[in-house]
């Protein structure tokens, strides 16, 4: 993915190990959490009752929505503890000179178009 495709959505400092950020991607509401020094971004809705994950507590690479505590891997978006049945987008981060950038979905939700 070349770098035109990724969008900045934060320095690195504005994101501090162990905390969430509601950040928007092309129209796409997304959670960028920092787990001890390496950055994820996937769906802040969870796919059980739309609940937003950003306002979620996140523990290592697990991120648990604050509605009805469904828990996620924020690294393959699989779900960890239901009530959620479907799985949540991740998508591509890569940091470059002090900011996050987010590129395009990586898997393994559906995809919305780039």
């Amino acid at each position: 993915m070349s770098t035109e495709e990724y969008v900045r959505v934060a320095e690195v400092g504005e994101i501090p190990d162990g905390r969430l950020k509601l950040v928007d991607v092309r129209g796409e509401r997304l959670a960028v959490a920092n787990a001890s020094g390496t950055f994820h971004a996937f769906s802040d809705e969870c796919t059980h009752d739309g609940g937003p994950l950003s306002e979620g507590e996140l523990e290592g690479e697990l991120v648990t929505c604050p509605w009805h505590f469904s828990r996620f891997n924020i690294r393959t978006g699989e779900i960890v503890d239901s009530p959620a049945e479907e799985v949540i987008v991740v998508y591509e981060v890569k940091v470059e000179d002090g900011a996050v950038y987010v590129g395009g979905a990586k898997g393994p939700g559906q995809h919305p178009p780039v």
